[in-house]
This record gives structure tokens, sequence and C-alpha cells, in this order.
């Protein structure tokens, strides 16, 4: 028992070391294998790359880097000399220089409405039509009492007349003569009383008649005929707008007062009504004056104009865009969409006759929704990016888009427009033009093919 035991202790300090190297070696191992992953994924992370790389280099490198780079097919257009006009963009409302409420001016039951609804009428025309009656009974008495005043200073006047020849006999006393001459006096009053009051019942009758005050379109009626109106009831009867002529009112900022004074000074300045969209004109107009006071709330100033509006374009209270004219600027031109923004301010990009697009800084001054007018930096008949210049770089090579036709497509539009020519009928003879004159098109084509193939082989 003792030497197995001897044995075993002898055996196990030989054991420890073998495990130990395992461990070591299969440590190695994860780590070559780790490294090793790396190193593929490494390279596979850069593969793609190289790829585009030599794509780009075989035909000539990525564009914008150099002149030899890839073509960008962009629009272009060329600068021209012009002129942008100089004008003042404004919301307006349509506003009629005249509106008139038909407002009775004497109390009474509605008899008679003569007009239709939003028909046009003219100043004078009768609208409508109240009970006279009572006031007819009003003139008739007011005439009356004229009459009986009257007649008492005729007889006054005739005693008056007498006692003053009485007074002159010395046969009556100077105080019946002052006397009778007083109340000679109070009878003309009396008759002057009178005839206002007879005035005053032929305007009452007159009033009965309502008349149309103004020209104009006459709206929605209030009152229908057999109700009780009285004056100045505050609705009326119905409003009447003034349609022709017509004005616009717009709001101009007030940095632009000088200027648009300035212009109004010079002469006429023209408006122009526009619809929501600013691509339609509606009319056309003149400017007429400003407002006496800037509006503190908005910086602006209200302005009018009057168009003459016969054909009724527009409307009371339409909304219209305002443009007023002030003028124009000689410049060069070129579209809107050719102009770009960068850091360093504006910029077109400018095609030489390589067809390499080059950055060129502008300045630019006035503009419109198509057309923008370059102060600086550009010169009349030079071309410039106007579409597709997000893809272009300054130097790249770029591609005409109407250089984009091919040959196939240029050779059908030439044989379109050869068969849409018509062929000269004039050197036929003139039976022969009746007959080929009547044919259908495809008709008339064979019949000229087989002509042609005729003088062909008698050649």
């Amino acid at each position: 028992m003792a030497e197995s035991t001897d044995i075993s202790h002898a055996a196990t300090p030989v054991a420890r070391p073998h495990r130990k190297g395992l461990s070591v070696f299969l440590t190695l191992i994860v780590i070559a294998l780790l490294a090793g992953g790396a190193w593929w994924l490494v390279q596979r992370g850069k593969a793609p790359a190289a790829a585009p790389s030599g794509f780009g280099a075989g035909r000539g490198g990525p564009p914008g880097g150099g002149g030899g780079g890839a073509s960008v097919t962009v629009g272009s257009a060329v600068a021209s000399q012009g002129a942008l006009p100089i004008v003042v963009d404004a919301l307006g409302t349509v506003t009629p220089p005249i509106t008139s409420t038909l407002v009775p001016q004497v109390s009474g039951v509605l008899t008679e409405v003569l007009f239709t609804e939003g028909q046009m009428v003219k100043k004078g025309e009768v609208l409508a039509r109240i009970d006279v009656r009572p006031y007819e009974q009003q003139l008739a008495q007011a005439r009356g009492q004229k009459a009986r005043d009257e007649a008492q200073l005729t007889a006054a006047k005739l005693t008056l007349s007498r006692y003053q020849q009485l007074l002159t006999q010395d046969s009556i006393a100077r105080q019946d003569v002052d006397t009778q001459a007083a109340l000679v006096k109070q009878l003309e009053g009396a008759v002057e009383s009178d005839s206002a009051s007879v005035r005053s019942a032929e305007l009452n009758v007159g009033f009965a008649t309502i008349r149309a005050p103004i020209s104009g379109r006459i709206g929605l009626r209030a009152v229908d005929p057999g109700n009780l109106v009285s004056s100045g009831t505050a609705g009326g009867i119905a409003t009447i707008t003034q349609m022709a002529p017509i004005d616009v009112v717009f709001s101009v900022p007030q940095e632009r007062l000088g200027t648009v004074q300035a212009a109004h000074k010079r002469g006429k300045l023209p408006v122009a009504a526009l619809d929501r969209g600013r691509t339609q004109p509606l009319a056309q107009g003149q400017f007429l004056t400003l407002d006496n006071v800037v509006n503190t709330a908005t910086g602006t100033v209200r302005a009018k104009a009057r168009f003459a509006n016969a054909d009724g374009a527009l409307f009371p209270g339409q909304f219209v865009n305002a443009r007023l004219q002030l003028g124009q600027d000689e410049g060069v031109l070129v579209p809107v969409t050719a102009v770009r923004t960068g850091p360093q301010g504006d910029y077109v990009y400018v095609i030489d006759e390589e067809q390499v697009a080059h950055t060129r800084a502008v300045k630019k001054g006035l503009a419109n929704a198509e057309q923008v007018l370059i102060t600086q930096g550009l010169k009349t008949g030079e071309r410039v990016v106007s579409e597709g210049g997000d893809r272009v770089k300054d130097g790249g090579k770029v591609r005409l888009a109407d250089e984009q036709k091919t040959p196939a497509a240029q050779d059908g539009q030439a044989q379109a427009a050869t068969e849409k020519k018509a062929p000269d009928l004039s050197r036929l003879p003139p039976e022969l033009r009746e007959k080929v004159e009547k044919m259908t098109p495809e008709e008339r084509r064979a019949f000229f093919a087989q002509r042609r193939s005729q003088q062909g082989s008698a050649q």
C-alpha cells in the first residue's frame, strides 16, 4: 500500500503542465481566428469602394472632377438682353366707387316692385312705388289752404287801397290804415307758408315713387310688395352698386412710396388685375391715388386703381392680385431657375464651348415669376444651366437636353415632316387637280407615288 501511494504522488506533477499547454494553444487559435475574421471584414468593406473607382476611372473620372468627368444632362438657356418691368404685386379687393341703398323717404305700403334682382339699372329708372293716396290728399289740402289765404290777401289789399285813398281825403284815421297794412303783410306770410306746404306735399308724392339714384347692378330684394315700409329704414328695399367703372383697393409697402410717387408724376401707371394664380389677367386699369396715411400695424399704404370693367370681369368684393407697373429696367435676363444661392451668395453655372460648367458669381436685381435681371457677373449670349443644376459641379462636363435626340428619332421627325408637307398641285392640269383634291391623304400619296414611278420609267 505504501508503494502505490508513492506512485500516485509522483504522477500528478506530470499531468498539470500538459493541460496548461493545451489551453494556451486553444487561446492562440481563437485569437488567430478573430484576427483573420477582422481582416476579412476590413477587406470586404474596402472591396465595394474600389469598384466605382475603377468604373469612374474607366469613364474619365467622377462627374465634376475636372473637364474629363462623366457628363450630366441639364437644361440650358442663353442670357439675353431685355427689359424687365418694375412692378408692385399686392392682394387687392374690388370696391365699387358708389354704393346706394334704396331707403324709402316716406312711410306707406309698398305697392309695386318693378325691378328684378340682379339686373342692371340706369339712373332715374323707376324701381318701386309706395301707396301715394295719403300724400295726394295732403297735397290737395295744402293747395286749398293756399287758395283761401290768397283770396283773403287779395281782399285785404283792396281794403288797404281804399283806406289809403280815404286817408288822402282826411276821412279815416291813420291807425286804421296802418292796421290794414299789417293785415296784408300777415296774409302775405300765410300765403308763403301755404306755398311751402304745397311744395312739401308735392315732394312726398314724388318720394312715393322710388327711382334709381345711380346706374349699376341691383342686389337682392329685402322687402316684398304689400309690406309697410318706413322712412329711414336701415336695410332699405335693395342696394345698388356701380359696376362700370369699378375700383380695386390694394396695399403698397411704405418702402416703395417714393418710387410710386415719382413714377406717378411722370405719367399714368398701368395696373393689371390678375386671378388667384397670377397667371390670367382679368382686367387692365390705371392707378388713381395713394391714401394719406401709413398703416402703422402693417407698414403699408392703401392705394386705389380704376378699371373700366365694361365686360363685368371684376365683381364687387372680389379678391384679386393687383400688379402695379412703375416702369422697366434694362439688363441681362435669365430664367429664375438658373440662379442658385450658396454660402458666398448668388451664382450661376456658365457652360463654355466645350460644354463644361463653371461657377460664376452674379448679382441679381428685379425678378418676376419667370425671369430675373442680372446686374453684374454675366454677359449677353452666355449659356447657363437652367435645369438640373443640383447635379452639376464646378468644372464638370454637361450635356444639353436638346441634344439628346437619337438619329433614329431625328430621321423619324424628318420623315414625318416630309409626309406632312403638302404636294404641289399647281403643276397639275385643272381636271386632274380637281380629281386629286377630292382624294383622301392615303389615296393622294399613292397617286403621287405612282406618278413618280411612271416618270422615272419614262426617263
